[in-house]
């Protein structure tokens, strides 16, 4: 057999067959009621997977792996390089702990169905919350500790919770974030008042409790009793993860229960390749869909051990951070997003921090988050020699829409690919017309309708925005945003989101394009392109550059050097001619660069500070910049 027989196989066996295909993955969960159709599509384009069927989702993450005798092996290792604590619960004390929380929330009257809003830093509680309300049935709704005062409160509004999980306090590096008084905020914002808080104190903030609506944690849990699964549909929601919306009003993507369970399952053993028992670590957060997937549901559902981390990449206490828990905790794989790599790259250009640690139990780098930039994949290939997957997917999809399947068939890595689709995904590139372009031409990146398993059925009570928003550009595919091309090998390369796609005198130019020519110069850490507007040419590309530790020759060299690089590789028709360099790039928490925000700065547009910034000194750097440059006249 050729290499990419086996993937091959399973793919189209995926899409001629779904029903059979799926019905098979479905064999290594435990449902309470088997299904009665695996693919509804009788109210298409709302397709439904394995209707009539129930099951509890914490059941199938911890309880059936303690009464198949794993109650002993660790489920979760808590590692706080901030608190300078380390934590491990096998999946018997992980179990009781969460049926304890649950009698807790039922004791407040949260019953299946109700929606719980969980508020907390990246410490065991919260996983613990996260799992209390699955096996209760109740939809949890997971917004990042810290989050502004007012977007919460729109999603306090959207969802209408009968109970907040929260923390009194998120530490970060260097200094400690109060939640409670952005709580309190939260609640006297918003319409829909909240009847209950569960607040769990951390000594380095205590909190100050409201009469009669708060109530401590660990007192709550003390009086409670433990509480049993309850099954739910496959179809029921697990939870509600907000992402932002165009119109200022965030989306509530919806997730289910059962086609969520079988996804992660099959994804964590032929695309991680992990085995039960093994040691994975996925280093985000709660906060996000890839916490969600990949740091709770995915790893405990399969039978693995999973770390949860509160720390950074770089400053806690250094860019060997990651080295340290990988080696330490014997971890198989990594995933996280390629903003991390670049930041140790920053850091350690050589590695030197590396050569203190034993990662010989290491076997594979997955990347995703944002597109993993081909100098940042071969420094992390010298440095760590393993296979770098960067991989792709979205808020929505809830598991990779492309990947290379490690534990199904290792392929050769393309760098600046994201190598091929997953089981269920038709991926098709479409022109402005919605027509199906060439190979290697660069369009709109679609997705064939239904959509496998795992992925979103709905928004939030939105169905119709749900429709608008996916679905009515393309009819018969769900639209991705992402723009980029499909090769001659089927490898699928995502060079940019369909917003990110710059036209500079009619000539469509992908600023993806233009970054990886960028990041290839040796004083580049990372960068960032916008498109800039241009009474000329319409728009014309703008490149931010942050250097690497120990970059000492003048700006202006490094800067003259990557615009011939440009015009090398490219050519005039870019017409790139402008880049600044920059101490750091706004990002989001899950380390996204906010390149719309950065446009509008550019342009002299209104804008406004996104919720979901990570640091918003940046913003001010970035401005700072871009008027010296000549840019940013209105701010």
């Amino acid at each position: 057999m050729a290499v990419g027989d086996t993937y091959r196989a399973v793919h189209a066996r995926s899409l001629g067959d779904p029903e059979g295909f799926w019905a098979e993955q479905a064999a290594t969960i435990d449902w309470s009621r088997r299904w009665d159709k695996v693919l509804d599509g009788a109210n298409a384009p709302f397709y439904r997977w394995f209707a009539g069927a129930e099951l509890n989702a914490c059941h199938n993450a911890l309880d059936r792996h303690v009464q198949r005798g794993r109650g002993e092996q660790a489920a979760l290792i808590y590692d706080s390089p901030v608190t300078s604590r380390k934590k491990g619960y096998t999946y018997r004390e992980l179990r009781d702990q969460v049926a304890k929380l649950a009698g807790a929330i039922a004791a407040q009257g949260v019953r299946k169905g109700d929606r719980v809003i969980i508020y907390m830093p990246m410490i065991p509680e919260a996983v613990v919350a996260m799992l209390a309300c699955a096996r209760l049935g109740a939809v949890h709704s997971v917004v990042f500790g810290g989050f502004a005062a007012n977007e919460l409160a729109t999603r306090i509004d959207d969802c209408a919770p009968k109970l907040v999980l929260t923390a009194s306090c998120g530490i970060e590096p260097g200094r400690v974030v109060k939640y409670k008084p952005l709580l309190d905020q939260a609640i006297e914002l918003a319409q829909h008042k909240i009847p209950r808080c569960i607040v769990f104190q951390r000594w380095q903030a205590p909190a100050s409790m409201v009469k009669d609506r708060d109530l401590d944690w660990n007192e709550a849990v003390a009086a409670a009793q433990p509480h049993g699964c309850v099954p739910v549909k496959a179809t029921d929601p697990l939870y509600i993860l907000y992402t932002s919306g165009t119109t200022g009003q965030p989306k509530g993507v919806v997730r289910d229960t059962g086609g969520y369970c079988v996804a992660l399952d099959w994804s964590m053993r032929y695309l991680y390749g992990v085995k039960p028992g093994e040691v994975w670590w996925c280093a985000s957060d709660v906060g996000w869909v890839v916490g969600h997937s990949y740091i709770v549901y995915g790893p405990l559902i399969l039978g693995a051990t999973t770390v949860l981390y509160e720390g950074k990449p770089v400053g806690t206490p250094d860019a060997g951070a990651f080295w340290r828990v990988i080696s330490e905790h014997k971890a198989v794989a990594l995933f996280t997003a390629p903003t991390a790599f670049r930041a140790i790259k920053k850091e350690d250009p050589e590695g030197k921090l590396l050569k203190s640690y034993d990662l010989s139990q290491f076997r594979t780098l997955f990347l995703a988050g944002e597109r993993g930039d081909p100098p940042t994949i071969a420094w992390a290939q010298k440095l760590l020699g393993v296979p770098i997957v960067d991989h792709w997917w979205q808020t929505e999809t809830g598991w990779a829409i492309c990947g290379n399947f490690v534990g199904l068939e290792p392929m050769p890595v393309k760098p600046g690919s994201c190598s091929v689709p997953a089981p269920g995904w038709h991926l098709d590139v479409l022109d402005e017309q919605g027509q199906p372009m060439k190979r290697g031409e660069v369009g709109a990146l679609a997705g064939k309708l239904p959509l496998p398993p795992g992925t979103f059925p709905t928004l939030w009570n939105a169905d119709e925005r749900f429709r608008q928003s996916y679905l009515a550009e393309f009819p018969g595919y769900y639209k991705t945003g992402d723009a980029g091309f499909i090769d001659d090998d089927g490898y699928v390369s995502v060079m940019t989101r369909v917003d990110d796609v710059i036209n500079v005198a009619g000539h469509r130019l992908s600023t993806g394009q233009i970054e990886e020519v960028l990041g290839a110069h040796d004083d580049v850490a990372e960068c960032a392109v916008i498109g800039v507007a241009d009474e000329l040419k319409g728009q014309v590309p703008f490149g931010f550059l942050v250097l690497k530790a120990g970059v000492d020759r003048p700006h202006q060299d490094t800067v003259r050097e990557v615009i011939q690089m440009v015009r090398d590789r490219i050519g005039p028709v870019a017409f790139f001619k402008t880049a600044i360099v920059v101490p750091r790039l706004p990002k989001t928490r899950s380390g996204k660069i906010l390149r719309g925000t950065m446009q509008k700065i550019a342009d002299g547009q209104p804008w406004k500070m996104p919720a979901t910034i990570d640091d918003p000194a940046a913003i001010d750097e970035i401005t700072g910049g871009l008027k010296v440059a000549g840019y940013a006249a209105k701010t």
